[in-house]
């Protein structure tokens, strides 16, 4: 598609915000895109629902909702949209669709998966029951809709030691993630029976690295994922959800930070905080950036990639999903 003088006057605004993260030679490429998406969303009444870890252009320039998995959770079950296209990954889309069983979801790109949500089944998990009879599980929100239907209660980073603290009881199964079981364990007196689930990107994060980077960057801010190894926690300033990541740096306006997660975030909070530095030997997660302006185009032109479960697995998997919700942030 070209660049034409129609597209350039409808897009310019959204480059004028995101020109510091995105070359004008690659401006070139995706304003077209970001034009004809945003007038066809208006047209099929479809709305864009974008992760954190989406690229400027789409976070920017063609959501309607940017945000961390459980406010996408919650945007997905108010929208009157007749389709919701979800530019992030698998069991985000899966998620959408509890919360929105008459919806149309897309997901632009059906490979676009997660390490944690593929760690585990929900087979796993009917066996760790079995093992802990009685014990409630509480599942990460990165997770499949089969493991969903085994979970009394989902969470997110942002709120998972808010969610184990309301269950009053002395032992919970947490799953996947073993890293943010451990910082979980680390923020509350309940015993936690974990899995071995890893995030491929925030893994890679090391201590040693975290502590180069702050003697050549003296009075920098380092805040981390939970999902980071306990080292990589321990290291940093601040510990905190994506959400909870971005509100420190919008509250605090640290001269220069550095953000252990996903590359992409670094891009978009810098957008909406310009005076702030970021210092960025961050890792990309591959699987959300399968996710593009083309496969959203076409996904929307075409409405393919639907996604589709059977009635007893939304109804199973939606009751945790409500209830993580309900206990909120």
């Amino acid at each position: 598609m070209q660049m034409t003088p129609e597209i350039k006057k409808a897009t310019d605004p959204i480059y004028k915000k995101i020109s510091k993260a995105i070359p004008e030679i690659e401006w070139s490429i995706h304003a077209p895109y970001i034009y004809k998406i945003n007038k066809l969303k208006k047209d099929k009444n479809a709305v864009i629902l974008a992760h954190n870890y989406q690229t400027p252009e789409i976070y920017h320039g063609v959501s309607d909702f940017s945000a961390d998995s459980l406010a996408l959770a919650i945007e997905a079950a108010k929208t009157e949209a007749d389709i919701i296209i979800m530019c992030g990954v698998h069991f985000m889309a899966e998620t959408a669709k509890l919360m929105s069983p008459e919806k149309k979801v897309l997901l632009p790109d059906m490979m676009a998966g997660c390490s944690l949500s593929s760690s585990i089944t929900g087979e796993d998990v009917r066996e760790l029951k079995k093992k802990n009879p009685g014990v409630p599980v509480v599942s990460y929100v990165n997770t499949s809709a089969d493991v969903k239907a085994e979970t009394d209660v989902c969470c997110t980073s942002a709120n998972a030691v808010k969610i184990v603290n309301s269950l009053n009881v002395k032992k919970v199964i947490f799953l996947p993630d073993d890293y943010l079981a451990k910082y979980v364990a680390s923020q509350t007196d309940v015993e936690i029976i974990s899995w071995k689930g890893t995030c491929e990107v925030h893994e890679k994060f090391n201590d040693i690295e975290i502590n180069e980077i702050r003697k050549n960057n003296p009075g920098i801010k380092v805040i981390a994922h939970p999902e980071c190894p306990p080292e990589v926690i321990n290291a940093s300033d601040f510990t905190g959800s994506t959400s909870g990541m971005i509100k420190y740096v919008k509250d605090n306006q640290p001269e220069k930070v550095m953000m252990v997660t996903e590359c992409s975030m670094s891009d978009n909070v810098q957008v909406d905080n310009p005076n702030v530095k970021f210092i960025r030997p961050c890792n990309l997660c591959p699987h959300m950036k399968r996710i593009t302006l083309p496969k959203i185009l076409d996904c929307l032109e075409n409405e393919t990639n639907e996604i589709k479960m059977n009635a007893e697995t939304i109804e199973k998997a939606r009751k945790s999903v409500e209830r993580m919700t309900e206990i909120g942030r």
